[in-house]
């Protein structure tokens, strides 16, 4: 190897391995943890939720003044600086898949056929309760409503 191109790669190697060692020297305590952070998400998100309360229900909608399912939780996370898929199926693919045992607020509960035919998701807000654009608006009600079939759960 030549001494050019044996400086070159001396170049493009020192310069990750600096930016490395500087990056641990930073303390964990310094840098926002990603579970804090998700919190101030949901947190955010719940609020807008909770704002939305009797917005209209319109089939394709994404807000700020109607939504439809998918559109009313992509744009609650949207404000919270979250970015969800456009459909509640998309949403379903792209989330972290949760167990029901595991529910917290924040987390999206999707409806339907099966995990390959979801028609509806909900925002999760504890204690077996979502809000969620549906027929009568954005509304406030059970995840066990008769009328929904639950086939999953995941976490944005």
């Amino acid at each position: 190897m030549n001494k050019l191109n044996y400086q070159k790669l001396l170049k493009t190697m020192l310069v990750p391995l600096a930016s490395l060692t500087i990056f641990a020297g930073v303390s964990a305590s310094q840098q926002p943890s990603a579970s804090a952070a998700s919190k101030r998400a949901v947190n955010q998100a719940y609020k807008v939720a909770e704002s939305e309360l009797g917005s209209p229900y319109v089939y394709g909608a994404v807000g700020p003044t109607s939504f439809d399912c998918s559109g009313f939780t992509q744009y609650i996370y949207q404000q919270a600086h979250v970015t969800l898929a456009r459909t509640a199926q998309g949403q379903y693919n792209t989330t972290k898949p949760v167990l029901r045992s595991q529910l917290k607020k924040g987390d999206l509960v999707y409806f339907g056929d099966d995990v390959n035919s979801i028609s509806h998701v909900g925002f999760y807000i504890g204690n077996g309760q979502m809000i969620d654009a549906q027929d009568n608006g954005v509304v406030t009600e059970s995840i066990d409503a008769p009328w929904w079939s639950i086939v999953g759960y995941s976490r944005p």
